[in-house]
């Protein structure tokens, strides 16, 4: 490992230094070294990152810098120009680039179009849902855009019913090494529902299971035709999932379900989805459709019929670093390349085209990135470019409002709120890579930037593609890691925060 150390953590390294006389003209009243303060801050200290990330015991490869937020100095550095997976921690970049492109109040749009003209109620044409990559788009707000054509006096549809979704690149998996079944990489589209998940619940009945899959929300529990679920008597594999003409059908093992339980399941055919969920919203409304039909283009002159605007950027995203929710981050970054300069054919090209704004804007020259989520283990970044993006951004003073707080824990590994370091970041966590990015505040105020990146990438290239839901030892790894994080801040919370 190679490791930079300022010449503050220097001095600090030999220990508390008193002056031995005050008699210069103009001399301090207080050393101008900082001072170690009490034996429990100087064992934390003791021995630089090197030696604090060995007592960690972590398996694996470890990268962190930290940096002065205001200046951008590095005050330490272990194998800072090391590439290494960021997972979720992508999403902070994904949030600057979106911000600098679209705008911290840009609205996405979802309309209801139509290609002829209503008469007496009735719409010589057909109806379009019209999708504007709103990620955010939910049953309730669905449920409203049906109730408002009620109230601009429409009752009936002689034309067809269409889904517009092609306002950005489909994507079948944001990462296609993911589980069929996991609800954090679900399909892409310039329409999405329930950030494309729907809800499966089963419950035992006899000697079989009732089942229901539905686009719940906390108002409605409408039952979608495009996901099927057929319970089987077996033990492995849990889940199985096929496409059946924009189907999703999945079946699932008896022996894994109990008593009654349910779950999410990924929407592989998000324009299918929304189009049979507002279906039902507009039959409950008096308007009765034919099945949905997917277009990927507007027609000319279709006009507005109904139009649903989302949150501003700056609350969605926000959410999103919250939440840490993929299909969030993944429409966000495809809208923010779009809006560059046409749209990109896949995820990979945009997360490329982000790389490069991220190369010329934040100096990450040495970064890569495939995504806008960091599910996908190909991306690759620096902890030294991290940390140069988040003094950046410290500037601008744009992303630190967005952060999550991240909780300090006390010995025992709980929850400690009174902890005198507050640190303001976002986590990514994959199986065997834990990564750590944001800002950090110490007892006296003094505020940095720090990435610390970790992964134990010749473990997570062996997990089958079947087991990458809950690998074994996967849970055990990350919480090592995490202590180590938070052994590092302090280290550095007692070094410079003075």
């Amino acid at each position: 490992m190679s490791t930079s150390i300022s010449r503050r953590a220097f001095l600090i390294g030999l220990g508390a230094v008193t002056i031995a006389s005050g008699a210069q003209a103009n001399a301090p009243l207080r050393s101008l070294r900082p001072q170690m303060r009490g034996p429990e801050i100087a064992a934390v200290a003791r021995g630089g990152a090197e030696s604090v990330i060995a007592r960690g015991g972590l398996r694996g490869e470890v990268a962190c810098v930290v940096a002065d937020a205001k200046t951008g100095l590095r005050l330490e550095s272990v194998q800072g120009d090391q590439t290494l997976p960021p997972a979720s921690v992508a999403k902070s970049i994904t949030a600057l680039y979106a911000l600098d492109t679209l705008g911290a109040d840009y609205r996405f749009q979802t309309r209801l179009m139509a290609t002829g003209p209503v008469k007496n109620g009735i719409l010589q044409g057909d109806l379009i849902l019209a999708g504007g990559g709103d990620p955010t788009l939910d049953t309730n707000q669905l449920a409203t855009m049906a109730a408002n054509l009620k109230s601009a006096g429409l009752r009936e549809v002689r034309g067809k019913f269409r889904v517009y979704d092609g306002a950005l690149p489909y994507v079948r998996s944001i990462d296609e090494q993911q589980p069929d079944h996991v609800g954090y990489s679900p399909g892409v589209s310039g329409i999405a529902l329930n950030f494309n998940r729907v809800h499966f619940e089963w419950k035992q009945a006899g000697r079989g299971y009732s089942v229901a899959m539905d686009a719940r929300s906390d108002r409605y529990r409408p039952e979608v035709a495009t996901a099927t679920m057929q319970v089987v008597n077996r033990q492995l594999p849990v889940y199985t999932y096929a496409d059946l003409k924009g189907i999703d059908q999945w079946t699932v093992a008896s022996t894994a379900l109990g008593k009654g339980g349910s779950r999410w399941l990924p929407v592989r055919n998000p324009a299918a989805y929304a189009g049979d969920v507002f279906r039902t919203m507009a039959r409950a409304q008096g308007i009765v459709l034919k099945p949905a039909e997917e277009t990927s283009a507007m027609p000319n002159g279709a006009t507005a019929l109904v139009v649903h605007q989302s949150d501003d950027l700056r609350a969605i995203l926000k959410d999103m670093l919250t939440h840490s929710t993929n299909v969030t981050a993944e429409m966000v970054g495809m809208t923010a390349s779009a809006a560059r300069g046409g749209t990109p054919n896949t995820l990979e090209a945009s997360g490329l085209r982000m790389s490069k704004w991220a190369a010329d804007t934040l100096g990450m020259r040495a970064s890569r990135l495939v995504d806008h989520s960091g599910l996908n283990d190909a991306s690759h970044v620096s902890a030294d470019d991290l940390v140069g993006a988040l003094v950046k951004a410290y500037g601008m003073g744009n992303l630190k409002p967005l952060l999550k707080p991240f909780p300090m824990r006390d010995k025992n590994g709980k929850i400690n709120r009174a902890h005198p370091i507050r640190v303001d970041a976002k986590t990514g966590t994959l199986n065997f890579v834990s990564a750590l990015g944001g800002f950090m505040t110490s007892p006296d105020g003094t505020e940095l930037a720090f990435a610390i990146l970790t992964a134990d990438t010749a473990t997570r290239s062996r997990i089958k593609r079947s087991d990458r839901e809950v690998p074994d030892g996967a849970r055990s790894w990350n919480r090592t890691s995490k202590q180590l994080q938070q052994k590092l801040i302090e280290r550095w919370g007692a070094l410079y925060g003075s």
